[in-house]
């Protein structure tokens, strides 16, 4: 036998064996030992398949520039006076950063100190207020890198967060520039979803100030507090002073606890070694004062601060319910966002309305199938049970692609993959008609299926080719329902390619090899 037919027979056997290895576990559920040495990546079923949350997320891009800008504004005030520069001062208009010096001298030494520590900063073209002040924005190229980073911190961050909300199998990927996908399976409790998602989990720690009134140096917030003698919860407002003693960069983990008294469960915070000595340093300089724990805007708790507070934790209570004890402590392991998100787009599918989709989708697969399959027997005869084997053979290797790969199955996926079958069944037409007519002319069976195969593969390959470019194209500006049919359509295209070109021909090839195949029934 032809080694460049037992090659083409090795890498059919073992395809069709590693994708019944892939898909198996998708089908059934594999023995304990198999995911030790074999895989066990599964076919992702879809919302509307499966049921549960669909979001879309708008991300706002000019917060995250705006938060990076007061970052910036505090490291260019600390650069300042380990320069040696404290005449200087550092304000915020709008889009901006406003420097005053006093002195050629100082001013100098200021632009020099920006361009070494600070390259990213250029000089905005609006001509400054005055004599000695410099206006700073940041450049396009930092502009960009903010951007990419807040759309990839917030995927990596909402990843954390869904991930210890207990999804099975979910999905939160990129669309466009500032969109994320966020895809909850079995989830219908879309409130609580979007309260776990959206929350930024900004965590601070500020003074209560002393003066109720409020003065300069201070802010007012809102928060909730509990009537000493009704135990009812009531709205009360809060004067703080503005400055920030700690964030929730120093928190390692976070902890639902128990409270046996009236007040509910408690998040226990566990601080990491730096937060550790700020926190105690913070609790020993303001014994016998109140310290607010503020998340996102809003006062959580303002407990008495009556010794110093060593060992790495800290408590917030806020007259929970275990429900939102959780969903805080989750927002807080997590991380904040970078920015804050938007629902830009939201809808709820039901389980029953998706086991309705699969058993349609699945019920007109195995119809067309079965007509497809009669059909090519019947008309094509032996080329035709070929065909249908070929076509099998597609199917089996598309699914193990999508289960390989992870992918998610739609019911648009579904009709891709019966797309794919008519694609196959048309390919394998253009080899058998042709066939067929070489055979009229009176050419032998090796003749034939040699000439069939030569004649018809360009046509094959053009339809394919074309039909695989226009499913990049869905794939790279469609969402949703038009990605899932451009998955499929991909990878069906070039396993319809393979067992059209390569699976029959290995086949014909074999029984001539054999002299079995002494005349053929096209």
């Amino acid at each position: 036998m032809d080694r460049g037919l037992l090659y083409r027979i090795a890498l059919v056997a073992a395809l069709t064996l590693g994708s019944v290895v892939y898909l198996l576990p998708s089908l059934t559920t594999p023995p304990e030992w198999w995911n030790t040495f074999l895989p066990d990546n599964k076919i992702r079923l879809g919302l509307d398949l499966r049921g549960g949350t669909y979001l879309l997320l708008g991300i706002d891009l000019d917060t995250a520039v705006s938060n990076s800008l007061d970052r910036t504004a505090e490291e260019l005030r600390r650069a300042l006076r380990a320069g040696e520069l404290p005449g200087v001062s550092v304000s915020r208009e709008d889009n901006a950063l406003r420097l005053k010096t006093s002195g050629q001298e100082a001013k100098d030494k200021t632009e020099t100190l920006l361009s070494e520590q600070f390259p990213f900063l250029i000089r905005d073209g609006a001509p400054a207020a005055g004599e000695g002040e410099i206006t700073l924005i940041f450049d396009d190229d930092e502009i960009r890198r903010l951007h990419a980073y807040a759309v990839d911190q917030t995927l990596e961050t909402l990843r954390n967060r869904i991930d210890q909300f207990g999804v099975s199998e979910p999905i939160v990927q990129r669309q466009g520039d500032q969109e994320i996908v966020v895809q909850l399976p079995g989830i219908q409790d879309t409130e609580r979803a979007k309260r776990l998602i959206g929350q930024t989990a900004v965590l601070e720690f500020k003074l209560v100030s002393q003066d109720v009134k409020g003065s300069e140096g201070t802010i007012v917030l809102n928060g909730q507090d509990r009537d000493p003698i009704s135990g009812e919860i009531i709205s009360s407002e809060y004067v703080l002073e503005e400055t920030t003693l700690m964030t929730g960069e120093m928190v390692a983990d976070a902890k639902v606890r128990p409270s046996v008294d009236i007040e509910g469960p408690y998040v226990e915070l566990i601080l990491t070694n730096t937060g550790d000595d700020l926190f105690e340093k913070v609790t020993g300089d303001n014994v016998g004062r109140r310290l607010a724990i503020i998340l996102d805007n809003t006062v959580y708790s303002a407990p008495n601060i009556r010794e110093r507070i060593g060992g790495g934790r800290a408590s917030i209570t806020g007259s929970f319910d275990i429900k939102e004890a959780r969903d805080l402590a989750i927002v807080l392991r997590a991380g904040a966002l970078p920015a804050p998100v938007t629902i830009a787009e939201e809808r709820t599918v039901g389980p029953s309305l998706g086991r309705d989709s699969i058993r349609q989708g699945v019920r007109s697969f195995i119809i067309g199938g079965i007509v497809v399959v009669i059909f090519m027997a019947l008309y094509y005869k032996l080329a035709g049970v070929l065909t249908d084997v070929a076509v099998s053979l597609n199917i089996l290797y598309l699914l193990a692609a999508l289960a390989m790969f992870e992918a998610t199955l739609t019911l648009p996926g579904i009709a891709g993959i019966i797309l794919t079958v008519g694609m196959a069944v048309d390919a394998n037409v253009l080899i058998n008609e042709r066939m067929r007519e070489e055979l009229r002319l009176g050419k032998s069976t090796r003749a034939a299926i040699e000439s069939g195969y030569e004649h018809a593969r360009p046509a094959i390959f053009d339809s394919n080719i074309t039909t695989f470019l226009s499913g990049l194209i869905l794939f790279q500006f469609g969402s949703g329902p038009i990605r899932g049919f451009a998955v499929t359509l991909c990878i069906g295209v070039v396993s319809t390619l393979f067992t059209a070109v390569v699976v029959t021909r290995v086949v014909y090839d074999y029984f001539l090899t054999k002299r079995r195949l002494v005349e053929l029934s096209v």
